[in-house]
Formats: C-alpha cells, sequence, structure tokens
C-alpha cells in the first residue's frame, strides 16, 4: 500500500500523511521539500519511495506490526553519511572508520525506524543519505530530511501494510 505526504509549500510545517482514510501530521526538513536533494541540505526528498525495513529499540518500545522486515537495533548500529566512502548509505557496524550517524541514540527518535528506499539503486555519492521515517521530538522540531511522526501514527502506518511513500511536490 502506497501512503502519501502532502505539503502545500516547499517549506510547509503543514505536512500531512495520508494512509487509508487517516491523516496524520508529519514532521519534513528543516528547509522543507525538494526534488535535488543533497547531503546535508537538510531538505525532504520528492518522489515515490519504496519502504526497505524497520528498526526498532527491543529495549525501550514493542515490535511493530508490520508487512517489511523487521530487525532489533544494537548498540553497534549505524549508518553512513560520508559521500567519499564505498558504504555511503548504507547501514554500518561500529566503529567505522567514515562519518556515520548512530542508530542507537539516548534521544528515543530513532526507537522505530524505517529505512526509506532513496538513493539506494544505485547509490549516487552526495544525494542524500539516511532518509528514514522515524519518532518526532516532543517539541515537533524539524529533521534533517527524513519524516517523523507520532509513535502511534507510526505503528498505524506500519500495521496497514505500507510499503512505499509518495512525497509529492507542493501544490
Amino acid at each position: 500500500m502506497m501512503i502519501h505526504l502532502l505539503s502545500r509549500s516547499c517549506f510547509a510545517a503543514d505536512a500531512q500523511l495520508h494512509c487509508g482514510g487517516k491523516i496524520m501530521n508529519v514532521v519534513i526538513g528543516k528547509n522543507g521539500l525538494t526534488d535535488v536533494k543533497q547531503e546535508g541540505d537538510h531538505a525532504t526528498p520528492i518522489g515515490i519511495f519504496p519502504l526497505r525495513k524497520v528498526y526498532y529499540r527491543a529495549d525501550r518500545v514493542i515490535k511493530p506490526q508490520t508487512i517489511l522486515q523487521v530487525e532489533p537495533l544494537a548498540p553497534q548500529d549505524g549508518w553512513c553519511d560520508d559521500p567519499a566512502h564505498p558504504d555511503y548509505n548504507c547501514s554500518v557496524r561500529l566503529p567505522h572508520p567514515a562519518r556515520h550517524e548512530q542508530l542507537w541514540r539516548e534521544d528515543g527518535v530513532y526507537d522505530l525506524i524505517v529505512v526509506m528506499g532513496y538513493n539506494d539503486n544505485p547509490v549516487v555519492p552526495g544525494r542524500g543519505s539516511a532518509i528514514f521515517m522515524h519518532l518526532q521530538r516532543p517539541d515537533r522540531t524539524p529533521t534533517e530530511g527524513c519524516l517523523a511522526l507520532t509513535e502511534t501514527d507510526l505503528r498505524a502506518v506500519l500495521a496497514a501494510g505500507a510499503d512505499a511513500v509518495h512525497i509529492h511536490a507542493p501544490g
């Protein structure tokens, strides 16, 4: 099932995720939506992306119900965001020699993560990495390019059988 992200403008705090008949508020990148995503631009890419895999912190949250592959996170899990490294935009084990994100975080934002199939087939260095659906911060601050939902809403999306997301250009 395809879910849809709609926004009235490129720099929207009014982005909504449509899943079946439910409409959910979603937080997007600090610099809004873009169809020319670049590493570090803090923008959310426009396009249609498959949902690849789900990670979760088994020490904090229960395993989600989903049709996607699910794997518990470990403290050694990371994601390479170094465009100069061959592991760019791939999951890695820590320690890792290149620049990376640690997926095992204290702030709870990555307690539930859905890997979006952005820039992964093929990977193009510099076009953006680590684009996930994950949990919102309590103050709903913008992401670095990901989609952030409440835990209740993200679990509802997964339970509904979502396997792709269409991030629409504003209109």
